[in-house]
């Protein structure tokens, strides 16, 4: 039998919200201390609704829920203020970081300094997206999830050269390979070394980082078609 408990003062960001019933909305939220959550907001869709404002996107809040089972009752929403509305390719940069948090993070599993890394990417997409944000982003989440990259050694414990080559190979590591280009993903040893210092000054390593995060994430999301790297290609293409 599930228990019913209560949650006061949490903080939490809106993932996704879909409608239920007439007036009401089912909302994905991450929270600090309890993950990734389904809430019941009743009657957040009425018009005179205080949440219709509140259940914003990237927007810090505070949450109250009580209930039991998989969706829980909302109770409270206080925004905390604070953070810039996104607009334009951060925004699209936001709503893929939402659509990689839904795929790949499990409900109720919590992630305190995944939660921090998520609240300072959305800041810093505020001041202007950079795409060594997403990559940071990336990285924290595959290694909050047990999936992070060993980047100081291949697979046979060999420190990384900076000047070698490599392929990764799924829970085994990175191999090394005689030549560029070897392998469908070869990465060079300067860009894994830069990875691990999270310094994306050099374009080639921002690149190449690029393709590795992307090989990775198709990987374990099961080759689903990420919606919001679909809108990227599609734009690149006009």
């Amino acid at each position: 039998m599930t228990l019913r408990h209560k949650v006061d003062s949490q903080p939490a960001f809106v993932l996704h919200a879909y409608p239920h019933r007439e007036t009401s909305l089912i909302v994905e939220v991450f929270s600090r201390d309890f993950g990734r959550v389904a809430l019941l907001a009743r009657g957040a869709r009425r018009p005179r609704s205080v949440l219709r404002g509140l259940l914003l996107g990237f927007q810090p809040l505070e949450l109250g829920w009580a209930g039991k089972g998989e969706v829980q009752t909302l109770m409270k929403a206080e925004w905390q203020g604070g953070q810039p509305l996104l607009a334009g390719k951060a925004l699209l940069c936001g709503y893929y970081l939402n659509e990689l948090l839904m795929y790949l993070l499990p409900r109720e599993d919590p992630h305190e300094r995944l939660f921090s890394v998520y609240a300072e990417t959305l800041r810093r997409f505020a001041g202007g997206m950079l795409e060594s944000d997403l990559r940071r982003f990336e990285r924290a989440l595959l290694q909050e999830l047990g999936y992070g990259l060993t980047l100081e050694s291949d697979a046979r414990g060999v420190p990384l050269d900076a000047n070698g080559y490599y392929a990764y190979e799924i829970e085994r590591g990175f191999v090394s390979l005689q030549r560029p280009g070897s392998s469908a993903l070869s990465v060079s040893g300067k860009t894994l070394l830069d990875l691990a210092r999270e310094d994306f000054s050099d374009p080639s390593s921002l690149a190449e980082a690029k393709q590795l995060m992307r090989a990775l994430i198709a990987h374990y999301t099961g080759g689903a078609g990420l919606k919001t790297r679909k809108i990227f290609m599609e734009l690149q293409e006009l």
